[in-house]
């Protein structure tokens, strides 16, 4: 009995110990333009808020949560005067948005609405100023405790507003996990979306990291975006100037400076062979890396930051395996591109050279649109799989890896394979598709 009990505890206590361990406050943006607050964790948090009258301030609790650092507090000059983040207890994270004077927001119109369980969307649109000199309004006097206005948090979690979160799939985490145990040596992060289902792969998706070459499959979306407004033409001629030429993969840095390319091969050669010196040529183009990030955080990308030109050796420029995936959404759900564009985006990510990575785990007869990202420090692929079925998925993974470590390789292979294999089952009720990605042309090396 004595034994019995004891291992009861010993596995209660462990039960306890996995419940308890904290989620953690990834990354937080707020735009003071659109008086909009993006919050990311790096797992599931269900938040709760209120707003505290004199001065009106929004608060903002996740529970079970931790932040990296101390006491944040950012001031502001808009209608937003001061958010401060910090610790109210040993267990919860606290976010406070203090209105400036005069200001107030109506608890009625806020609503705080996640795009997953780990990314938060705090809309302030509806502040207003106060009307001054109220006679019926007797709480700028009022002394007592200030009372606590509890704000809706939506439970109705869309997943880059366009497709319905359905289930956490645990039979695949319990697979992966299982995997990643055998990888300690490797920081990983994914994200994987049945666009049938809503059902959904998350190991730290919201996690951080360098974006490496995936960088580059939101530039393109961008260039086609602005093909579409008339602001780019698609048959325009750049010029390789030797400010733009860099390093690393690609072939365009061994022509000559002033050498004229087409905007179309430029692209090209920027996806299909991860040109780093096309990539240049393209930001620069597109009006430079501040006009891009602010592009990428009207999308919703919250982590995807372009810091410097490529080749970024260093790791500067980040993404997150759910921001890829979040652009993925956005391309299937025809929300950024014309029909026209779009074929294009997908047409050039299905000709992608480097196979190794996501392909590598999936069955013959499947097409996967992607952009791969390599670095020494990490790997990284992300795109929108179809399988012969026709069912699609979208899939973003990154992992963190010692310098050159070729097992991060191995371990995005099996868990592509792992993935696929799951999607394959046959289900009770399958959904007809139409053929969204373009069959590999002649000139693919598929």
């Amino acid at each position: 009995m004595k034994v019995r009990f004891l291992l009861l505890s010993i596995i209660s206590i462990l039960f306890f110990s996995a419940q308890a361990k904290a989620a953690r406050l990834e990354s937080w943006r707020f735009d003071p333009v659109r008086n909009q607050l993006d919050l990311t964790t790096d797992s599931g948090v269900q938040p709760k808020a209120f707003v505290i009258k004199n001065p009106t301030r929004l608060v903002i609790d996740f529970p079970g949560t931790d932040i990296k650092s101390n006491t944040i507090r950012q001031n502001y000059n808009s209608a937003v005067r001061e958010i401060r983040i910090g610790k109210v207890d040993a267990k919860t994270t606290r976010i406070v948005m203090e209105l400036a004077p005069g200001y107030t927001v109506s608890t009625k119109q806020l609503l705080i609405k996640g795009d997953s369980s780990s990314h938060w969307i705090v809309n302030l649109s509806s502040i207003t100023r106060e009307v001054a000199n109220n006679p019926l309004d007797n709480t700028a006097n009022d002394k007592t405790i200030p009372q606590q206005i509890p704000v809706q948090v939506s439970n109705d979690l869309t997943f880059a507003g366009v497709v319905s979160l359905g289930q956490p799939i645990s039979q695949l985490s319990s697979e992966v996990r299982k995997l990643m145990s055998r990888y300690k040596n490797l920081d990983p992060g994914m994200f994987f979306l049945d666009l049938e289902t809503g059902d959904y792969l998350d190991i730290n998706g919201e996690k951080v990291f360098p974006a490496a070459s995936t960088i580059k499959f939101p530039i393109l979306v961008a260039l086609f975006e602005d093909i579409d407004s008339g602001r780019v033409k698609l048959n325009e001629i750049l010029v390789m100037r030797r400010d733009l030429m860099t390093g690393g993969s690609g072939i365009m840095q061994y022509k000559r400076p002033g050498t004229k390319f087409s905007l179309w091969e430029t692209a090209t050669k920027m996806i299909t062979i991860s040109d780093n010196t096309a990539t240049n040529m393209i930001i620069d183009r597109l009006g430079g890396k501040a006009k891009l990030n602010q592009r990428f955080r009207s999308w919703g990308l919250q982590n995807t930051v372009i810091r410097n030109l490529l080749g970024d050796f260093k790791g500067t420029n980040t993404t997150s395996p759910k921001d890829l995936v979040r652009l993925s959404a956005l391309i299937v759900k025809n929300q950024l591109l014309s029909d026209a564009s779009r074929s294009r985006v997908l047409d050039l990510m299905s000709r992608v050279e480097n196979k190794s990575l996501l392909p590598r785990g999936l069955g013959k007869g499947a097409i996967i649109s992607h952009k791969t990202g390599t670095l020494g420090i990490v790997l990284g692929d992300a795109g929108i799989i179809q399988m012969p079925t026709g069912r699609r998925y979208l899939a973003g993974i990154m992992v963190r890896r010692p310098f050159g470590d070729l097992a991060a390789k191995s371990f995005i292979n099996q868990v592509s394979h792992l993935v696929y294999d799951y999607f394959q089952q046959p289900k009770l009720t399958q959904l007809s598709h139409t053929t969204l990605l373009p069959q590999p042309s002649s000139s693919s090396n598929y």
